[in-house]
């Protein structure tokens, strides 16, 4: 997946795949200036994207050969201020059915604290017949 991401916008952040199954999606990235909003922290859009990312990966493996899936809504929270390290994020299901999904998403810092949660609700598009 990492080299398949390669020049996408989550390669452009830093996010890696470290975890791949249709049961949970985990992936890291470096906090670096370049994705500080001006006050010096992490971009909360940084949160947002790496939330969608690992969502969709994840519904996509579950879904799998039957389509593919799109998201149509992400609610993200941002609960700390980040200004350096490591963070890694975990996409875990919620729901899994015939249209939807719903996946959590929490990310945490090196000390295992929890800065940013989302959820994510994705559409699953069978393919036409």
């Amino acid at each position: 997946m990492n080299s398949y991401s390669e020049g996408t916008f989550a390669d452009l952040i830093g996010l890696r795949y470290t975890e791949l199954s249709p049961e949970r999606v985990r992936g890291e990235w470096v906090v670096k200036p370049h994705l500080y909003q001006p006050a010096g922290i992490q971009n909360g859009g940084v949160y947002c994207t790496v939330i969608e990312t690992l969502a969709s990966i994840a519904g996509g493996i579950w879904f799998g050969e039957q389509g593919t899936v799109v998201g149509v809504n992400n609610n993200t929270d941002f609960l700390r201020a980040v200004r350096e390290g490591t963070l890694t994020g975990e996409a875990t299901p919620l729901h899994r059915g015939r249209l939807q999904q719903l996946w959590q998403v929490v990310i945490t810092d090196e000390q295992g604290r929890t800065v940013a949660r989302g959820q994510v609700r994705l559409q699953n598009l069978p393919h036409r017949s």
